[in-house]
């Protein structure tokens, strides 16, 4: 019998962690006409004080390989109302900037992920609730994890 009301206990805790899971979706608002919502679930880590992601927005272009480029815009933290937790949101993805060095005109164009300009926007790692991004239609949502290392000691002398 009490190994019955402990699988029970167990049973219910499983359903409650899935249904506050779905709740905590319920507190990020649906993507504005003109936008889509991007949800980033990241996997649990043994250190995660030791870990950042960078979130990366761009769009795919086809361009000459020689030149850099890049958009105008910015990314926004804005705090969810009511519940506190954080979405972030590009208003709109700005013109396309670049550098002018001479290239062939008849060298062939490739595909190209450009990115907003600007210092990369890293944020902390937290596996305990989603990333979630709104960005103008067309554009997409990368990420990169970044794990601190240990830094050798190196002798003096």
């Amino acid at each position: 019998m009490k190994s019955c009301r402990a699988f029970v206990a167990v049973l219910g805790l499983c359903v409650a962690w899935v249904v506050n899971a779905a709740d905590v979706m319920n507190a990020f608002p649906p993507a504005e006409t003109g936008q889509t919502r991007y949800v980033l679930n990241l996997p649990e880590a043994a250190d995660e004080n030791a870990l950042q992601v960078e979130l990366v927005v761009g769009k795919t272009e086809r361009l000459d390989a020689g030149n850099r480029y890049f958009y105008s815009g910015s990314m926004e933290a804005v705090t969810v109302d009511g519940w506190g937790f954080t979405r972030y949101v590009v208003n709109s993805m700005g013109i396309m900037a670049g550098t002018l060095m001479a290239i062939d005109p008849n060298a062939p164009k490739v595909e190209r992920f450009v990115t907003l300009g600007g210092e990369p926007y890293r944020i902390r790692y937290n596996s305990k609730l989603p990333v979630v991004v709104y960005v103008p239609i067309g554009s997409e949502v990368q990420y990169r994890i970044w794990r601190a290392g240990k830094l050798a000691a190196m002798p003096e002398g």
